[in-house]
């Protein structure tokens, strides 16, 4: 199965960006559509982005489309999450996925998850 870890989480102030980093360890890489979540400390893990494996196609939460985008160098095996105008509430811990098959949005869509890294936003 295919193994992620997540990077570049940390503490930025409100206003500020930050670009997390997902690498993948799975030598077909480009066959997989990823996927951003986050989980808010005392609160249910939500949808973040998508991405479809030929890169062409992403959808967003209402919450972040605008300030977040989300992309992929299949060269790298690597995703990434650019964020920017970060808010408070955006403090979180940041998770990356991967599917098989379309484009999901669920958790349920998604078999494959890394460890997580903490996003922080100072207010």
């Amino acid at each position: 199965q295919v193994q992620l870890i997540e990077s570049g989480g940390g503490l930025v102030q409100a206003g500020g960006s930050l670009t997390l980093s997902c690498a993948a360890s799975e030598r077909t890489f480009n066959i997989y559509s990823m996927a951003w979540f986050r989980q808010p400390p005392g609160k249910e893990r939500e949808f973040v982005a998508a991405l479809y494996r030929s890169g062409s196609s992403t959808y967003y939460a209402d919450s972040v489309k605008g300030r977040f985008t989300i992309s992929r160098d299949n060269a790298k095996n690597t995703v990434y999450l650019q964020m920017n105008t970060l808010r408070p509430e955006d403090t979180a811990v940041y998770y990356c996925a991967a599917a098989r098959l379309g484009l999901p949005t669920t958790q349920s869509g998604y078999p494959y998850w890394g460890q997580g890294t903490q996003v922080t936003v100072a207010s």
